[in-house]
């Protein structure tokens, strides 16, 4: 465990960054055992998980980030956008991330990672709804490419999507297995795939300067455009779960996690940007479809067949469509 004092650097901050760097993200809770056993070993003594303190965890990554600086890389911490729980990640800080996971990968799962992308922020991300997550079938589906090019992404780049030979469904769904054990994707209890916070750290700009128009990325013009990729007015992080507001021309997005205390010190429950009335039941991530599907469904088991309900819901929907349109 360490001093107040600066310690110099040692086989235990070695010990500690080669555990790091075998996981690529890493919680307290997951780093206390890890630096438990590298105390034992060092001063030839029991060390206990509890015995670990946040100080001990923290003056461990600040040496880790010390020593991998040099070499372009950088551990970071965000907050799972669900839990709560602060995850550190060892990101590069300088070449683009789809180009190293192009070193372990063939080129045509590089492809197939690009299709499942698009489809995450741009095919399952409209005013309509905003999933921003993709089901396991619908990932399956784009192990081929596409016969005609999908067009342009929001900055008027292409996707490249399209490119390379595909691959076999057997290989996608091995891909995204792949994927979340690299911690580049997470899976939901309800099948759905989405960025991990690894990835919205690391992609970050990629996923910015892709999906949204470069040189006109400036919050103040946030309710001019309408954005794929999106920051929580609170937290200014990217969000891909969450809440957002009611007025589908509006912005503004909120973390779950974020929300309790930014309507606490606000003591207003409205938008913060046009001022409607936050309803909680707006959502980001899969919740948008999972919420819609249980709408729907109370709907059918209401019982309420008359022909002028009908006629109200068809309405409903085709006003859904419309505003959906960008």
């Amino acid at each position: 465990m360490s001093d107040d004092g600066e310690t110099p650097y040692n086989n235990t901050n070695r010990a500690f960054l080669q555990a790091f760097l075998a996981r690529s993200t890493l919680t307290f809770e997951e780093a206390k055992p890890i630096l438990a056993a590298i105390f034992t070993a060092h001063e030839k003594r029991e060390t206990l998980p509890e015995d670990v303190t946040e100080t001990d965890f923290n003056v461990y990554i600040s040496a880790a980030n010390k020593a991998i600086s040099p070499f372009d890389l950088e551990i970071r911490s965000t907050f799972h956008q669900t839990s709560k729980t602060r995850i550190f990640a060892l990101v590069n800080s300088t070449s683009d991330p789809i180009t190293q996971l192009a070193t372990i990968h063939s080129a045509d799962e590089i492809s197939f990672l690009k299709r499942v992308l698009d489809a995450m922020f741009e095919t399952h991300n409209t005013q309509r709804q905003e999933v921003m997550a993709i089901t396991s079938m619908q990932a399956i589906g784009l192990s081929k490419p596409p016969n005609e090019d999908r067009g342009e992404t929001q900055n008027g780049s292409t996707t490249q999507g399209s490119a390379g030979q595909g691959i076999t469904m057997m290989q996608a769904e091995k891909m995204l297995k792949t994927l979340v054990e690299e911690g580049w994707f997470e899976k939901s209890r309800k099948g759905y795939y989405s960025l991990s916070p690894r990835a919205l750290m690391e992609l970050r700009g990629w996923l910015i300067e892709t999906y949204n128009d470069l040189g006109e990325y400036d919050d103040d013009d946030d309710d001019e455009r309408v954005l794929k990729i999106k920051l929580c007015y609170a937290c200014r992080e990217i969000i891909t779960v969450g809440q957002r507001c009611p007025k589908r021309s509006c912005q503004c997005r909120l973390h779950d996690i974020c929300i309790q205390n930014f309507f606490r010190v606000h003591k207003s429950k409205k938008c913060p940007l046009c001022h409607a009335d936050w309803t909680g039941n707006d959502f980001v991530g899969e919740r948008a479809v999972t919420a819609k599907e249980k709408q729907s469904q109370r709907k059918t088991n209401s019982g309420g067949s008359s022909a002028r309900r009908g006629t109200q819901i068809v309405a409903e929907d085709a006003e859904d469509e419309n505003d959906g349109e960008t």
